[in-house]
Formats: C-alpha cells, structure tokens, sequence
C-alpha cells in the first residue's frame, strides 16, 4: 500500500497533521524485529533508489559535457568553480539541514502544529551566513581567482563573482530541500533533488556551450536551477506546515537552543562531508595544476555517481532512523540499517568493481587527456568499498542525536586527506589527490562505523550482509576477468564483462530461491495487511518531541 499525499484541505483544518505515512509508524511491539519498519524502509529506499539512479545518469551526462566542452584545464576550472560553491554552501547551513532531518520528523505539522516554529530556527543564522560569506566572496574574487580558477582565463573573476553571488540562494534551497524529505512523502523530494536539478544542469550548460558561451555561461547554467529548485520547495512545505494560513512561526527560546545543540557540531561535518572530493580539486587545482585537477574531477564525478544508491537510501530513511531512534527503538533502526546496508552493497560494488577494472574504459567517454586518471580512479573505486560497506553509519550517529561523534569520525577523515593530499599532489598529481582521499574515506568511515555501534548497541552487520559481498565479488569478478581476457580494460573489454554480468543476473533468476527472495522484496515494497496496519498514523501525542 502506498502512501497517500497530504492534501492541503487535510492542513486547512487547522489540526496538527503527522508525518507522511511513509514515515510514520505506531511504537514496535514488544519484541518485534523490526520487520514493520524494514518493510517501510523497503518502500522509501526504492523510491531514493530510482531517483539517484536518474541524478547519477545524468550527473555522467553533466560530466560529459563539461569535459567535452572546455577540455581539461577549462573542466578543471569548471569543477574548481562548482566546489566554491559547494563548499562555501556547506559551511553556511550551519549543519542545519540535517538539524531539520532530525526535529522536523520529532514534531508535529499543519497549522496548529509546532513544526513551523523550527524554520526561522534554522534558515536565519544560515542565509545571514550565507549573505556575509557571499559579500566577502565577491569583494575578493580579483584576488581569489588566479589562484582557485587557474584555467579560467580573464573570464575567472566574473565566474568567481557569480559563484559566491549563488552562495545564498543555494543556502536556501539545500535547507528547504530537507524541510522538503521531512514534512512531504519522498516522491516530492526525488522530484526536485533527483530529477529536476540534475536534468536540468546539463541542458542548461550544454546549451550555453552550444550557443558559443564560455565558463561564465556554463556556470550560470549549472546555477540557475537551484534557484527554480528554491522555488519550488518552498512551494511544497508552504502547506503541510501551515505557511501562510496561521502557523506559529515564533520561536520559543529553547527551540533555539534545542536545535543548534544539534546542529552546530553538525556544521564542521557538513562542509567536510559535502566538500570531500572538492577540497581535492580545488588543492589539485593550486598544487598541480589545472589539467590535474580537469582530471581529479571527472574522476571524482564517477565516484560520486557511484555513490548515489546509498545517498538514495540515505534521505529516503533518514526520518525514520530519527523517530525510531528518538523513541528508544534501536533494534527496528538496526533492523533498518542492515538491510539498506545490504541493497547498497548489491547495487554499489558492481560498480566500483566495474570502475576499478575498466578505469580506461569510462575515462576515454570524457577524451583521451583524461586516460591519465587511470591510477586514481582504481584506488577511489577500491576505497568506496569501504564507505557502502559499512553503511550509512553516519546517518545512525546524526539522527541519534550523535553529531559531535559525528564531527570525529569527518575531522579524522579530513585530517588525513590535506595531511596526504599536501605532500603527494605536488609530485604524482591526480593520483596523489586520489590516495589523500581514499585514505581520508577509508579513516572516517571505520572511525563513524565504530561509533555507530556503540551508540546502537545493535549489530550493525550480520551474514545475509556478508554472503551478499562474497556473492557480488564473486560474479562480478569472474565477469570482469572475462571481459580483460577478451577485449582488455578498453571500451570492447567493459562490454564484454557488462553482457557476461548480464546474462549471468538473467540467469541467477531461473533459480527458485532467488525467485522468493524477489518476491519477498516486492511485498515489502508494496506493504502486505501488516505492513498496512504498521504504516496507520498516530496521534501527535504518540510520537516524542
């Protein structure tokens, strides 16, 4: 059984409305596994799932058309200019977007509910940051331009302008996009974060490059849909929380305290979290270069594209894992994590198996001067291994109250890469920046693991986890010999490996204990009477602030 979209109407009668359906669950009984909230978790984390598959497909196509069109060192200004952004928009939310992800499932929506009290809580410090961050930006782009855009050519101080210019807007956006996951069921959210932003960022560019237009244009492209994204999320939580119609949007004091309690500790995390791959591009880009940091990015482009599974499953049950852990109920949040653990696993290492065989392969689609991220992209295939194998871990410490755990697991991590990242990108370049990073990713990811299981008191892994990695090395590792034997690590070697995988997965679906395991995914996915029964809201009274 899906779950229904608030209408507005249910709002207008002024009672508190609780969470979407999708995300709302009466207490476990006692006893219970947590297979209620798996079969919930099911539902959600299919619907993240298809929408990053769609953000990753055209995140590649984005990829595509920025290296194409500005060759190595004008896509590695590119790319510096994108992790301004990115960076600068991380240190500004102050951690409150998932400070947001946290409160808003732990209360209550509608216009007589106390939901709406924590926007101004967590948009104001934020979009001040924001403005003041963005004024010095541009104040100082003559001066910060040579050294982060080389490449840019004269065009580098307009493009750092327009970079800092969007810091606020993008600032907004990102927090209205959590408000967003919390208060509507998660279509809505795949809708703007998975589909409309990564659609149309690569129409946008490839249109202005098209047209003749240099990075100035190219960069107005890829910005300008943050801002019709804005608009639309604001459009979308206006009338579940009541904006507009009477809603209390007064803070109480220790809304105030409550709030940044959490978040702020979150802060650091978030701009080192959201800056990973881009504090390597932009020290690639000062240490070695522009063409080397052309290079690190687009490998960094596929490594991320190999991640959105888990960021899909990450936003899709980040709610739950807060109302299930703010209610005490860590086994059904365990539960929850291993088997999303699991999908992740299954969808992400074929991937990175794939990336890590046929590095040649996928970067000759961008042009032949990046063949010589080759090496880096082996290494940060091998090092996502860890980050989807443990899990979203850091989501179980965040949505646990953990932030300042959290922020260990991100400092550890980023220590470690500028540590690395400083003394081999002057001399190995692209590669450098890769073993900094893989390092980095491996540190913070065993680090937060460690965390999480202590903070749970749940195990985080178990065999059905275990026999899902053997089995995915196991067939894509015979896939991908076969393919090097035939055709190499070249385009001809990857479609070798990619029909052997195929028609290996065909077959694997003859065998009857696959069969029922399928089954018994899509019942989960559809919610069988129990899981109907689990899904039934309850009153606002029920559920812990």
């Amino acid at each position: 059984m899906t779950a229904a979209t608030r209408s507005s109407a249910g709002a207008d009668e002024g009672r508190p409305t609780p969470a979407p359906v999708e995300d709302q669950a009466a207490p476990s009984p006692a006893g219970d596994d947590g297979s209620a909230e798996t079969r919930r978790s099911a539902r959600s984390g299919v619907a993240g799932l298809l929408g990053a598959a769609t953000s990753g497909l055209f995140g590649f196509v984005l990829a595509v058309v920025i290296t194409r069109s500005y060759g190595p060192a004008g896509a590695g200004a590119f790319f510096a200019a994108i992790g301004v952004v990115t960076v600068a928009t991380a240190i500004c939310t102050l951690g409150a977007e998932t400070g947001l992800m946290w409160a808003l499932p732990r209360r209550s929506t509608g216009v007589r509910g106390d939901a709406a009290r924590v926007l101004p809580v967590a948009l104001i410090p934020p979009l001040l940051t924001g403005l003041l961050v963005a004024g010095a930006g541009v104040l100082a782009a003559d001066a910060l331009a040579p050294r982060l855009l080389r490449g840019s050519g004269a065009s580098g101080d307009a493009l750092l302008t327009v970079t800092f210019a969007a810091v606020p807007v993008v600032v907004t956006m990102t927090l209205l996009l959590a408000a967003l996951r919390c208060v509507r069921p998660i279509r809505a959210y795949v809708g703007v974060q998975f589909l409309l932003l990564p659609v149309a960022r690569p129409v946008l560019v490839g249109a202005a490059a098209l047209a003749g237009g240099g990075l100035l244009a190219g960069m107005t492209g890829w910005l300008v849909p943050a801002a019709l994204a804005l608009l639309a999320c604001l459009t979308l939580v206006a009338g579940p929380l009541g904006l507009g119609r009477g809603a209390t949007l007064r803070p109480r004091r220790a809304d105030w305290s409550t709030f940044w309690r959490f978040a702020l500790p979150r802060a650091a995390s978030a701009a080192i979290d959201a800056g990973s791959m881009w504090v390597g591009v932009l020290l690639t880009s000062v240490l070695a270069g522009p063409a080397d940091a052309g290079v690190f990015g687009a490998v960094g482009r596929y490594v991320l594209a190999g991640q959105l599974a888990m960021q899909g499953l990450r936003v899709a049950v980040s709610p739950q894992l807060s109302r299930l852990l703010g209610r005490g109920e860590r086994a059904a949040a365990a539960a929850v994590h291993r088997q999303l653990t699991t999908w992740g696993l299954v969808l992400s290492w074929p991937v990175y198996l794939l990336l890590a065989v046929f590095a040649l392969a996928f970067l000759q689609l961008f042009g032949p001067e990046f063949t010589a991220g080759v090496p880096a992209m082996t290494v940060l295939a091998l090092a996502m291994l860890v980050n989807t194998g443990v899990g979203n871990v850091q989501s179980l410490l965040l949505m646990g109250g953990r932030s300042g755990l959290h922020l260990v697991a991100t400092v550890a991590g980023l220590t470690v890469t500028v540590s690395l990242g400083l003394w081999l990108i002057p001399h190995h370049g692209a590669t450098g920046a890769a073993v900094a990073w893989a390092a980095g990713i491996a540190t913070e990811n065993l680090t937060a693991a460690g965390f999480a299981r202590s903070v749970v008191r749940e195990p985080l892994f178990d065999a059905a986890m275990v026999r899902a990695a053997t089995g995915t090395i196991a067939g894509v590792g015979l896939a991908a010999g076969a393919g090097v034997l035939v055709g190499g690590r070249g385009l001809p070697g990857l479609a070798v490996a990619l029909a052997v995988l195929l028609t290996g997965c065909v077959g694997m679906l003859t065998l009857p204990r696959v069969r029922a395991g399928i089954r018994g995914t899509m019942r989960q996915i559809r919610g069988g009477d129990n899981a109907a029964a689990a899904a039934e809201p309850t009153s606002a009274s029920t559920r812990g602030r």
